[in-house]
């Protein structure tokens, strides 16, 4: 049997904490903004960064990260391996917000709601087979093996009250891509540290302390009211913050850090995100929708089918010049589709190449478009770091080499159901992976297409590679830490020979703060309000 036992939280975060408590900080309020809107407050509709930082302040999983990236209990306090799976015992006496008690069918009922084909978090279930009750407060889930990766994947599979659940039609995900409305997408009654108080689209949403809250005793933060405004243009971001009207900016123009960080009363804080940014083309259909020849017409053939055009553009693209110019330092350039902090991630792979453009447009002669051809690239204008602006400088680096790029940009809750929904030639993708190990990522982007198993479940260019899914399978199978990490090696290696993504560059976080403000930065860029103190 495996006990939990709480991990202690990191050093940094233990002298914040005892600095607020020496200063006896009261009970504060808090703002907070980003570029983008909050899409829904499903847990299983929209596997989206920002998303799932709101619905983590309302709803927990079995189990958490620490401050300090380690695993520790949540709603279950111990697990042990068994040959079915892995037996989870359920806390006792958690309520949800609304009064109901957390049982053992909650639990079952949740897992088993993200496995649903409609669920857009059925890449969290890799290796999940079914949820079932195993005992008076056990939950049994089945796996088809025992890899450590499927505790992980645990975390951001959120655990929601089934008679809940059922009062409000809602036993179902809701079907965000086809933008059904849902009780649960407004809604929220969850058994963690935050209750949702209202939700406005795109005005704000507001939270407030729950502290009925299981952990409350441990609760390090003093945050009471909580306020998520969303802020489009990123001036207007940097404004509310110098002038105090937000407390906190999860994603501050990279062209306003030096500005904030000589600015009275802000400060930035800087680190590696979990995330790379890259392009997915149209690799499946043998006409794509939005492709041009050299003189603007519908193109007979898909050139992104021809591993020769997907090599040119990934060649062609000058990642040192938008480190510079676009992202003002904050970027790492790159050749695959995960970062450097992630388990499996491959050396050789990731090594970006030199930018080329006469290699480029030796290929695209030999691939048959001497001339080039234009395509439009979907991109959202404010879900990532100066998401736009690396779009329109991609155009312009495709442009030395005869491709004709245009931008089509639109707000984030636009983009995701288009991209989706695979209506695209090509779009631009920032891919982070949860779980901290690259099979996340592989199955998600780079797997065949399975509405049904949850693969290719993000792979909007339908990328499809025996290779590829035959090496996932293997690594699915093998539970031996170094031989799996060779595997991911080779995995990682297929995708970049094969050129199935453009990788661009990892990002990097900046947060933007009033000095009042201490908070726990974290590499998959979520902010957790029951960690934030506020003076």
């Amino acid at each position: 049997m495996t006990r939990f036992v709480r991990t202690q939280v990191c050093a940094a975060l233990s002298a914040i904490s005892l600095a607020f408590a020496a200063g006896g900080a009261a009970a504060a309020d808090f703002s907070w903004s980003s570029a983008g809107d909050i899409l829904t407050f499903d847990i299983h509709a929209q596997n989206e960064n920002l998303n799932i930082t709101a619905i983590s302040a309302v709803y927990e999983g079995l189990l958490r990260w620490s401050p300090d990236r380690k695993l520790e209990p949540a709603l279950a306090t111990r697990y042990e391996r068994v040959p079915e799976g892995f037996l989870f015992t359920i806390r006792e006496g958690v309520k949800f917000h609304e009064g109901e008690t957390l049982t053992p069918e909650d639990v079952v009922f949740s897992i088993n709601r993200a496995l649903n084909p409609r669920s857009q978090f059925k890449s969290f279930c890799e290796g999940i087979i079914k949820a079932e009750k195993a005992g008076p407060n056990q939950v049994l889930i089945r796996t088809t093996n025992g890899s450590p990766v499927i505790l992980n994947q645990l975390v951001d599979l959120k655990i929601m009250s089934e008679s809940w659940a059922k009062a409000h039609g809602a036993l179902e995900p809701q079907n965000y891509i086809a933008k059904e409305e849902s009780y649960a997408a407004r809604h929220a009654n969850g058994t963690g540290p935050f209750r949702l108080v209202t939700r406005e689209e795109d005005v704000k949403t507001v939270f407030a302390a729950n502290h009925d809250w299981w952990d409350e005793k441990n609760r390090s933060g003093n945050v009471e009211n909580a306020t998520f405004r969303p802020i489009a243009s990123a001036s207007t971001r940097t404004a509310a913050l110098l002038s105090g009207e937000v407390d906190f900016v999860i994603d501050p123009a990279a062209q306003d850090l030096q500005r904030l960080k000589r600015s009275s009363g802000v400060k930035v804080t800087e680190g590696p995100e979990n995330r790379t940014l890259m392009v997915a083309l149209d690799e499946y259909r043998d006409n794509s929708p939005y492709v041009r020849d050299a003189a603007g017409k519908p193109l007979a053939q898909n050139p992104f089918k021809d591993k020769r055009v997907r090599e040119a553009l990934f060649i062609s693209v000058n990642r040192d010049g938008i480190k510079r110019g676009v992202m003002r330092g904050l970027s790492v350039p790159t050749g695959t589709i995960v970062t450097s902090i992630v388990n499996g991630w491959d050396k050789t792979a990731a090594e970006p190449p030199k930018a080329d453009i006469a290699g480029a447009k030796k290929l695209l002669a030999e691939a048959g478009y001497p001339q080039g051809f234009g395509f439009t690239l979907d991109c959202p204008n404010n879900r990532w770091t100066n998401d736009e602006a690396t779009c329109k400088a991609l155009a312009s680096q495709w442009g030395r080499i005869g491709v004709k790029v245009e931008v089509n940009t639109m707000p984030r809750a636009k983009y995701f159901p288009k991209v989706l929904s695979f209506d695209t030639s090509a779009g631009l993708v920032g891919w982070g992976a949860p779980t901290f190990d690259a099979l996340y990522a592989l199955q998600s982007l780079s797997a065949t297409f399975n509405p049904k198993t949850g693969d290719g479940i993000a792979n909007i260019g339908r990328v499809s590679l025996p290779a590829m899914d035959e090496a996932l399978n293997k690594i699915r199978a093998e539970e031996n830490p170094e031989k799996r990490n060779a595997l991911i090696g080779e995995a990682l290696r297929i995708e970049r020979e094969n050129v199935l993504h453009v990788p661009v560059h990892e990002l990097m976080i900046a947060w933007a703060m009033r000095d009042k403000v201490a908070v726990v930065h974290r590499p998959d860029n979520r902010l957790t309000m029951e960690w934030v103190n506020v003076k």
